[in-house]
C-alpha cells in the first residue's frame, strides 16, 4: 500500500520573558480545542496537521517580574543570568555562551521531532522578523540583508502574518523613529542577533521559523490581553496553514522500506546543512507555487530527479505529494549519518569561497557512510 507521510508538524513558542505571547498561544489552544469538531475550517487544519505549542520556555524569567513594565528587562534572563535567545549555536560565528538547560531541551525536541514551521512570539516591537537574524558576506550581509536559500518563502510566511494582523501590515512600529514596511523585515536588516533559535531551527532542525514581535509594550495591563489575542487570531491561524505549501514524500528503497537520511533538496536551494529524511524516509520542503527540480539522493547511489509543478495547496491543507523509489537500494543498506556539527558553517563556507575550493560542499555532503549488515 502507498505510504501517506503523517501530518508535517508546526510548532510554536512563547517569548521568553513577556506576558503577551504566553497568554495569546493559551488562547489559541482554548480556541483550537474548542473549534475542534465544529468549525469545519478548524476541524479540517487539525486532521492535516500536528501542532506543538510551548507557552513559555522562559518560567524563571516570567516569575522574575514582579512589577509589569513595559520596557522592564529583567525577566528576559533565566535563572542562571542567561539570554536564552542567544544561547543557542550560531551558523556565522562560535557562540561562547555556556549552553543552558532550557536551550538543550529545545534543541532535544527540535531533533526528536520532525518540525516543518515554528514561530516564536515576542514582545517589545510590532513586526514579523524573518531569518538570517547574523550573517556574513556569503549571505549578502555586506548589503545590510541576511538572506537564506528560502528568502521567497520566509517573505511570504513573515507577509502572511503581518497581512492577517489587526495593524502589523501598517509597518508603523512602536515610534515615528522605527517603521517596517509591510510590517516585516529581515532580522540581519533590523538589527545583527547570535545564537538566535530562528537561524538554529532553520540550520540544524529543517524547520522555517520566523519571529514575531507582538506588542510595544512587553509587560501590558491584564485588561489589554483579550485584545491581543483578537488581533492575533486570524494571523495565527493562517500562519499553520502555510505549512501545507510546497512538496513533501517518502523515499523507499526497492522493497518499499523507508530510506532514513536521504538528501532531498529542490535545486538550486541548496542548504548548508542539507536536508534530510526522517526516520520513516518522509521530507517536506516549504516551497511557493511554482516549477521545481526536486533532487534526492542516497549516499552511494545516482541522484533521483524529479520534475513537480507545486500548487497553492495551503486552501486543501495538503502539500504536493512526490515520493522517490530506489529500485537499486535494498534493505540490507542503511545509511548511517553523522549530523552537521553545531558549528558556524557559513564562516566555514566563507573560507572555501574565498579558496576558490569547493571542499566544504564536499564535507557536508559527503559525512554519510554506507553499512552493509550482513
Amino acid at each position: 500500500m502507498p505510504h501517506t507521510p503523517p501530518s508535517p508538524t508546526c510548532t510554536a513558542s512563547g517569548d521568553r520573558w513577556k506576558t503577551v505571547g504566553r497568554e495569546i498561544l493559551l488562547h489559541l489552544i482554548d480556541f483550537l480545542v474548542t473549534s475542534y469538531g465544529r468549525d469545519p475550517v478548524i476541524t479540517r487544519l487539525l486532521n492535516n496537521t500536528r501542532v506543538h505549542i510551548m507557552p513559555t520556555m522562559n518560567p524563571d524569567g516570567f516569575e522574575a517580574t514582579k512589577v509589569p513594565d513595559c520596557y522592564y528587562t529583567r525577566g528576559r534572563y533565566n535563572k542562571n543570568g542567561e539570554d536564552l535567545n542567544r544561547n543557542f549555536p550560531d551558523a556565522f560565528e562560535n557562540n561562547s555562551a555556556s549552553i543552558q538547560p532550557e536551550t538543550q531541551a529545545v534543541m532535544d525536541w527540535i531533533k526528536n521531532e520532525t518540525f516543518v514551521l515554528s514561530a516564536n512570539l515576542h514582545g517589545g516591537a510590532l513586526v514579523a522578523s524573518y531569518t538570517f537574524d547574523n550573517g556574513n558576506p556569503v549571505t549578502g550581509s555586506l548589503n545590510g540583508y541576511s538572506q537564506s536559500p528560502d528568502d521567497d518563502v520566509f517573505i511570504h510566511l513573515a507577509k502572511t502574518y503581518s497581512s492577517n494582523h489587526a495593524s502589523m501590515y501598517k509597518g508603523s512600529g512602536c515610534d515615528n523613529r522605527q517603521t517596517f514596511p509591510g510590517g516585516i523585515t529581515n532580522g540581519y536588516s533590523w538589527y545583527q542577533l547570535e545564537g538566535g533559535m530562528q537561524d538554529y531551527n532553520y540550520v540544524w532542525g529543517q524547520c522555517f521559523e520566523i519571529t514575531l514581535e507582538l506588542s510595544c509594550c512587553k509587560y501590558p495591563p491584564a485588561d489589554q490581553l483579550e485584545k491581543f489575542w483578537r488581533d492575533n487570531k486570524a494571523a495565527l491561524i493562517e500562519y499553520i496553514k502555510q505549512i501545507h505549501l510546497g512538496v513533501k514524500g517518502q523515499v523507499t528503497d526497492k522493497n518499499g522500506n523507508p530510506i532514513p537520511n536521504a538528501i532531498v533538496e529542490a535545486k538550486g536551494r541548496p542548504h548548508v546543512c542539507p536536508y534530510r529524511t526522517n526516520e520513516q524516509g518522509e521530507y517536506f520542503l516549504l516551497l511557493l507555487p511554482g516549477t521545481y527540480v526536486i533532487n534526492a539522493t542516497v549516499p552511494g547511489f545516482k541522484s533521483m530527479l524529479k520534475t513537480v509543478v507545486i500548487p497553492d495547496n495551503t486552501g486543501n491543507f495538503s502539500a504536493l505529494k512526490q515520493d522517490f523509489s530506489f529500485p537499486e537500494v535494498s534493505d540490507k543498506i542503511r545509511s548511517r549519518v553523522a549530523s552537521c556539527p553545531k558549528i558556524p558553517l557559513y564562516q566555514e563556507l566563507t573560507r572555501a569561497s574565498a579558496a576558490v575550493k569547493p571542499t566544504v560542499h564536499i564535507l557536508v555532503l559527503m559525512t554519510v557512510m554506507l553499512v552493509i549488515f550482513k
